[in-house]
């Protein structure tokens, strides 16, 4: 055994640090100097490799973020292609029908009743598509949907009473597949940040079609009282091809959750606990309010796609009143775009102040608008021909009002759509599919009323409807607004944790 020698040290001993030479020699001190040398470089190597992985990290964050919202912009060009067919087709429909019968007196159908159907068994559908896209997944949804849109806008090419209907029906069914799937994939390719920017992008990109495929319709139908077969044969094939375009780029679509593209939906399970997940979420309060929102949405859209443009066609103190339904098409397109537009692109500053003023500022354009509409249109324009006197000056009505009306039409849809968007995105998360199927089930069942009453309504009839279902569903949606403001307040704060 060895010992080793001790220090000898003389004075007084005050503190530890005058006692520490009686506990280390110099070999300690070259020895503790080595240690936290080490250490240090241990925690530099340590805090490099922290960094690292932050930047890695946010890299791989970045480029998921990137490759998400190409998704997105993929997806709104495909819809863009199919619904410039669709919205274009819905708008001159009636006009269209009339040129038909003018041709061919054993033609029984109706635009109103075709566009009744459609939406009628779209609500009907919209409670099963939840289990189809359980068992499908979103991209095999929306091109079975993409589909049925092409195969109806190719019936108008052999006008007959029985394909009108049947494919309205399979429309409808279609219809019910491609929004409930294009909901569910918007919410998998979108977080709570990017929810109100992606879907303003979307409705952006969407109501383009009002414009492109109207600017097309307004040329052909320029100058003509009756739309006959020939001009007919031109639109309909080009809008057939258009539509099948788009669901070829619907195709390349990204499965979510795949290639860092969005995530995986696990939250629907099987068909059938899809479809319970829907009736047990129709019960909910806030589902309950907001679906008198959903219904005026329903019931303005079918005004603005089918007895609008119907309305100015038969408005026979207009010069032209056929050429307006392709103008008007493009001015109700857009102000569509510049809402979503305008709302996608600033959807992350707009969202700071909730989506309520957004709603509000929807409900004062269209207040202003009927107003407008009543003075410048004749009552029974929806019904037939007629060159009654509108209110304004010499009873004459104003294309320009006619048209500042259609634009204006189109902004406050756009400011209602795109808030429902981003609520329904954010507040049933986990819920997208039954979420969103219950938000096309509503309005499509509006939009049926609609076109069903719009065989015996008048105008004005028409804008009362609208004025009262206007006030509570932005009544109901605010409600439902502040209340998960609220919730959100009082959810407590765990980012320190994360």
């Amino acid at each position: 055994m060895s010992f080793r020698k001790r220090k000898s040290f003389t004075g007084n001993v005050e503190s530890m640090e005058d006692a520490r030479p009686l506990l280390c020699d110099e070999a300690d001190d070259v020895h503790n100097e080595s240690v936290t040398q080490c250490v240090s470089e241990q925690i530099s190597a340590n805090q490099d490799v922290e960094s690292d992985k932050c930047s890695l990290g946010g890299q791989q964050s970045a480029w998921q973020e990137k490759n998400t919202f190409c998704s997105i912009l993929t997806m709104g060009l495909a819809f863009t292609l199919i619904f410039t067919a669709f919205n274009t087709n819905g708008i001159m429909t009636q006009v269209v029908i009339k040129s038909i019968k003018i041709e061919n007196p054993n033609f029984e159908g109706s635009g109103y009743t075709s566009l009744a159907i459609i939406y009628a068994v779209f609500a009907i559908f919209n409670w099963l598509s939840p289990s189809c896209l359980s068992y499908l997944g979103p991209k095999v949804t929306m091109i079975i949907g993409g589909i049925t849109y092409a195969i109806f806008i190719a019936g108008f090419l052999w006008p007959q009473t029985v394909i009108l209907y049947l494919t309205s029906v399979l429309v409808g069914a279609g219809a019910a597949l491609i929004w409930t799937g294009q909901g569910n994939y918007l919410t998998l390719m979108s977080t709570q940040k990017t929810m109100s920017r992606n879907s303003g992008i979307f409705w952006a990109m969407l109501q383009s079609s009002m414009l492109f495929g109207n600017l097309f319709v307004f040329y052909q139908f320029m100058g003509k009282d009756v739309i006959d077969h020939h001009t007919r044969t031109i639109v309909f094939s080009a809008l057939t091809v258009v539509g099948i375009i788009g669901i070829g780029i619907m195709c390349l679509l990204p499965k979510p959750g795949a290639d860092g593209s969005g995530r995986a939906d696990e939250s629907l399970g099987s068909p059938f606990e899809a479809l319970k997940k829907s009736f047990n979420l129709f019960r909910t309060k806030d589902m309950i309010l907001l679906s008198a929102t959903f219904f005026y949405t329903g019931i303005e859209l079918s005004f603005f796609s089918g007895v609008y443009s119907a309305c100015l066609s038969s408005t026979l103190r207009f010069p032209d009143p056929k050429r307006l339904v392709g103008l008007s098409g493009m001015f109700i397109g857009a102000g569509e775009i510049l809402g979503g537009g305008v709302f996608g692109i600033f959807g992350s500053k707009t969202v700071k102040y909730g989506r309520d003023p957004i709603v509000l500022l929807g409900y004062l354009i269209h207040m202003v608008c009927f107003f407008l509409i009543f003075m410048n249109l004749p009552t029974e324009s929806p019904l037939t021909n007629t060159k009654s006197p509108s209110f304004l000056p010499l009873g004459q009505p104003s294309e320009v009002i006619a048209m500042m009306c259609s634009f204006l039409l189109g902004f406050g849809d756009a400011c209602f759509n795109t808030q429902i968007y981003s609520i329904l995105g954010t507040v049933y998360e986990d819920n997208s599919g039954p979420a969103f199927a219950l938000f096309k089930f509503t309005q499509s069942l509006s939009a049926a009323a609609c076109f069903f009453y719009s065989s015996v309504f008048e105008l004005y009839w028409h804008l009362a409807v609208l004025v009262v279902f206007a006030t509570i569903g932005t009544l109901t949606f605010c409600s439902v607004e502040w209340r998960a403001h609220r919730r959100l307040k009082a959810k407590p704060d765990t980012t320190a944790f994360d």
